[in-house]
């Protein structure tokens, strides 16, 4: 249990802190509100997933483990996750530095902005149906506690991650481009592209049994 468990925190915080620091309109708008209004405004923002997301993950996980006994479908979700990691590595591999620009907002309504944000936003849908569900259906099965400890760690770094990038940007905003967040981001991207080779493994031995 406790190899399961511990596999579980690295894989939640992992991804957590990826979705946390790479580009996206809820990053841009945790900068945006933090350079406006300060890094409280930024901070509610990034809060706006634990308001978005429980439905999404819900729905996710309930598809993938009703479709877990089908294995030609399994293996179409695995190929679609390891394709959208592919894609998430690649934007962060590609990183050069984020700008600290974003929409004009008139007044600080950050939490409802950062949840429409979030709501309008495909990546996290695509996230849960393609990765994260897989991955929580699988923790479960070895044991409950290694599926929470995946989504508490997922959520703790995915906020944390925009929390001290709020703080941060409230600081200084010339440390947003320098080399070591830069370096950070791409070496996420890394951890990406092995994830995604994992699901493409997964999705081969689905799709093409022996």
């Amino acid at each position: 249990m406790m190899g399961a468990v511990a596999g579980s925190l690295v894989s939640g915080a992992l991804l957590g802190v990826s979705a946390g620091v790479s580009p996206g309109p809820l990053l841009t708008l945790v900068m945006s509100e933090t350079l406006k209004h300060g890094p409280r405004e930024g901070i509610k923002i990034a809060f706006s997933p634990l308001f978005t997301d429980i439905p999404i993950v819900a729905l996710a996980v309930l598809g993938i483990s009703r479709l877990s006994g089908h294995l030609p479908l399994m293996g179409v979700v695995s190929l679609l996750g390891g394709l959208f990691s592919v894609y998430l590595g690649y934007g962060s591999l590609m990183f050069k530095g984020a700008e600290p620009t974003g929409p004009d907002l008139e007044s600080p309504k950050s939490l409802r902005m950062g949840v429409i944000a979030n709501l309008l936003n495909p990546s996290p849908y695509l996230f849960w149906v393609s990765i994260g569900a897989p991955l929580m259906v699988d923790a479960w099965r070895s044991h409950p506690a290694a599926a929470v400890a995946f989504i508490s760690a997922f959520y703790a770094l995915l906020v944390g991650s925009k929390v001290f990038i709020a703080l941060t940007v409230g600081k200084s905003r010339a440390l947003l481009n320098r080399r070591c967040h830069v370096l950070v981001v791409r070496g996420l991207g890394i951890a990406l592209l092995i994830f995604a080779a994992l699901f493409l493994k997964k999705a081969y031995f689905l799709l093409m049994p022996p």
